[in-house]
């Protein structure tokens, strides 16, 4: 046992210092939304000599937070949904349907994974057009849809496995449907698993930046809060101290919401990954 102790100091040592490497950027995030302009030009790491409240009021103002915040929140609850739904259905139905073609379509569903995002973003963009979702915030929902239905079919498509097969039967030969055998049987086993999708999807809608920038431009009404943020970046000056509190009040709800949430990302990924 004391062998293993130095090993286990240093070990803590090294895993604090990667924990204040991780943290330095949130704090300056922190430390300067509360800055005045002239103190984040005048030295970005220094701590605030006087408490700039009003930089918060004033970037809630200019933002018009409460209605983007609405905006936002409609596109993540939205989008997110539509991925559980249907990503929990076709997940269970190549699960439970044996043969290749059904271990090629499953294939087919997560390949888009490996596709970076910026190699079809202007191909999507097209398609949105053509589809009359641009400039809605309920048609960015309907793309998250697909964009977020590979990860979460996937993760549906292990847990699946892991829920035994003679729950279906039973209830088939009781007359349930294939849908009624879903909903009311195996989609309330699932609940580990899909826990964590909702965190993953929420977490990466709310803070997703360059899809709603090419797909709300120049609609002011359906803007999000990340969108917000941007507009105090101007080609000839940056309102830092506006910027940067309107990041805190961004970014506020997502950390919130993964704080009260991050216990069942581990445990639902583990649990789809057993038998997966």
């Amino acid at each position: 046992m004391k062998k293993n102790l130095p090993l286990s100091i240093l070990l803590t040592v090294v895993l604090y210092i990667f924990v204040l490497i991780y943290l330095v950027p949130l704090l300056l995030l922190l430390t300067n939304s509360i800055k005045s302009f002239r103190e984040i030009m005048t030295n970005v790491m220094s701590f605030p000599t006087h408490i700039e409240w009003q930089n918060f009021a004033q970037a809630f103002k200019l933002m018009n937070y409460p209605h983007l915040f609405v905006n936002t929140l409609i596109v993540t609850v939205g989008g997110t949904l539509g991925v559980i739904l249907f990503s929990s259905m076709a997940g269970y139905k190549l699960s439970r349907t044996k043969g290749r073609l059904s271990w090629f379509l499953f294939l087919l569903c997560i390949a888009p994974m490996m596709i970076p995002f910026q190699s079809f973003m202007i191909a999507l963009v097209k398609v949105a057009r053509i589809g009359h979702l641009i400039g809605s915030d309920y048609g960015l929902a309907v793309i998250y849809w697909g964009l977020g239905a590979p990860l979460t079919v996937f993760l549906y498509h292990g847990f699946v496995k892991t829920v035994p097969r003679e729950l279906d039967e039973c209830a088939t030969i009781d007359g349930c449907s294939t849908g009624r055998v879903f909903f009311r049987i195996i989609f309330p086993l699932l609940q580990p698993v899909t826990v964590s999708a909702i965190v993953l999807n929420a977490m990466w809608m709310w803070n997703d930046f360059l899809l709603p920038l090419l797909i709300l431009s120049g609609t002011k009404e359906s803007l999000t809060l990340q969108i917000a943020v941007y507009s105090f970046f101007d080609r000839y000056k940056t309102d830092w101290h506006y910027a940067i509190a309107g990041v805190v009040l961004t970014i506020l709800p997502a950390v919130i919401f993964f704080i009260v949430m991050q216990k069942n990302i581990v445990k639902g990924m583990v649990a789809g990954a057993v038998k997966g």
